[in-house]
């Protein structure tokens, strides 16, 4: 099976993948959790997005901002949901066990993978491939960077403070293909900005959010560029 075309792919993706997980670690550490909090969260949540998302909200606002994070992170992770729909013909075998553990490693990266592959039996070899990969080597890489950051004492001194933010715009650069989604993340941005010194911390990200969902959910600009 691991000499098979998807089984290379989920590898080459899931190492790649993986290695982003010292920066989760030592980030959360930076935000103020502890290692073993912070490999939990890699363990338990296992979607990077939202991990990333919930050490950024309590970075900028500390155990006060714990709902908002949570919030934003669970808004984050609904995309998994429609991935679980998508992927339910390719990994809907076996009993109640595997069909958890489908769900546990239904991740971006897996799915983007199994919807690769030309046949069935590809992309079902490419989706668990790369969901253990990243979910071993993720975990693995946590507690390194959790580790270091740990070690390294006053992460501010560092820079980590605000590796947060550039890790979130690294998460979402790629995806600004269109004027369309360009519109959105300026719309968020602006949003964010203007209510970060009136509301609570954590609650800009939220009412941001809210703000790209209607303007994304309207496609004005991707329409026009249509007709």
């Amino acid at each position: 099976m691991l000499k098979s075309p998807a089984a290379r792919d989920g590898l080459a993706v899931g190492l790649a993948t993986a290695v982003y997980g010292v920066s989760f670690g030592a980030l959360s550490v930076a935000a103020g959790l502890d290692v073993w909090q912070t490999c939990f969260l890699s363990l338990i949540m296992f979607t990077g997005g939202s991990q990333f998302a919930l050490v950024g909200v309590v970075a900028s606002g500390g155990v006060a901002a714990g709902a908002s994070a949570i919030a934003a992170a669970g808004l984050l992770g609904v995309r998994n949901v429609v991935y679980g729909m998508r992927m339910k013909p390719v990994v809907d075998t076996g009993g109640p066990w595997r069909r958890a553990a489908a769900s546990w490693v239904t991740i971006d990266e897996s799915t983007a993978v199994a919807l690769a592959q030309t046949d069935e039996r590809q992309s079902r070899i490419g989706f668990w491939v790369t969901g253990v990969a990243i979910f071993v080597g993720w975990n693995l890489t946590t507690l390194a960077g959790a580790l270091i950051g740990d070690a390294i004492g006053d992460t501010r001194a560092w820079g980590l403070d605000a590796a947060a933010a550039a890790a979130f715009l690294g998460l979402l650069w790629p995806r600004l293909k269109s004027l369309q989604t360009g519109a959105v993340a300026v719309a968020a941005a602006v949003v964010a900005a203007f209510t970060t010194p009136v509301l609570m911390p954590g609650l800009p990200v939220l009412v941001a959010a809210v703000v790209a969902v209607v303007v994304g959910w309207f496609d004005l600009l991707g329409r026009r560029r249509a007709t």
